[in-house]
């Protein structure tokens, strides 16, 4: 095996494992019963201190130390990320795991539309398609097709919200790509720090959930689902070409359908499963060579 093929393996393997445990997301946040700006907060919290740590132990603190538009750049995608985890947990009040999820995940569209409308990016004859695709599965993941008029208000606004920090995520990975300075390690570190900071009425105004099974669970979405899952990823990243990437990200979606039906028996329709892969689809193709011209 030669080393191209060894860290192809060893960055696919990185990658599955963060997205799988990304996919267990939703179930700390509903077991741990609380606010949404209460779990962003102590994600944030948790998140930015085993950052630090991980950060410490690796000697890699000196990154952390940003200027300039590096800076900038740092608090933007903080206060975008921040939006985005605290409309995702909100909206779990109103749509399953499995569907708050994989409606999130046709953020990499809004990625592709804002390239080619602001930054110049070729808009191919496959990417046109894979937008489609992605719409198309988009419109089939909600469910909306099936409800056959029982739908409720407050599913149609989870749905929103998803939508909501899929936009605020795209923002995220757009700024992300244009900064200079920073790395991702620096980014994930400062977005939490904003969090915690901007978030940092919410426990003062509304008190902190009694010391138990709680605390467990919410220092779980920081340690876990912050700290361990976002190294495993960004140093899979590193190893891969963006094809193999775009295929791997939705190990989060499918492990996070897989729990929500394992735990709380709620399992996507066939309809839906159809348009999680299509939305899985039209990632593969965003990123792959374009054919066919402009």
């Amino acid at each position: 095996m030669d080393t191209t093929e060894r860290a192809g393996r060893h960055g696919t393997a990185l990658m599955v494992a963060g997205g799988a445990v990304l996919g267990t997301v939703g179930l700390f946040v509903e077991q741990a019963g609380q606010a949404p700006f209460t779990a962003v907060w102590f994600r944030c919290v948790f998140g930015a201190a085993a950052l630090w740590l991980w950060g410490v132990l690796r000697k890699r603190d000196a990154e952390l130390r940003l200027r300039g538009r590096a800076l900038v750049a740092a608090v933007a995608t903080g206060l975008l990320m921040t939006a985005n985890w605290a409309l995702f947990f909100a909206a779990l009040d109103r749509v399953s795991i499995a569907v708050a999820t994989v409606v999130f995940h046709v953020q990499p569209i809004w990625v592709m539309a804002a390239g080619v409308l602001w930054l110049g990016e070729p808009f191919s004859r496959v990417r046109a398609f894979a937008t489609g695709l992605a719409l198309a599965g988009l419109v089939l993941a909600t469910g909306l097709l099936e409800d056959h008029g029982t739908v409720s208000a407050g599913y149609v606004v989870g749905l929103l919200m998803c939508l909501g920090g899929s936009v605020a995520y795209a923002g995220v990975t757009l700024i992300a790509k244009m900064a200079t300075g920073a790395s991702s390690f620096a980014l994930a570190w400062w977005q939490c720090v904003v969090g915690a900071i901007v978030l940092g009425w919410w426990p003062l105004a509304h008190g902190l959930p009694p010391l138990g099974a709680a605390w467990g669970w919410l220092a779980g979405l920081g340690v876990i689902h912050t700290g361990l899952a976002y190294v495993l990823l960004y140093a899979g990243m590193s190893l891969l070409p963006a094809s193999r990437i775009a295929v791997l990200q939705f190990v989060y979606p499918g492990c996070a359908v897989v729990m929500d039906w394992l735990v709380y028996d709620r399992a996507l329709s066939t309809a839906q499963t159809v348009g999680m892969l299509l939305i899985g689809l039209a990632q593969f193709l965003r990123v792959s060579p374009t054919r066919g011209g402009r």
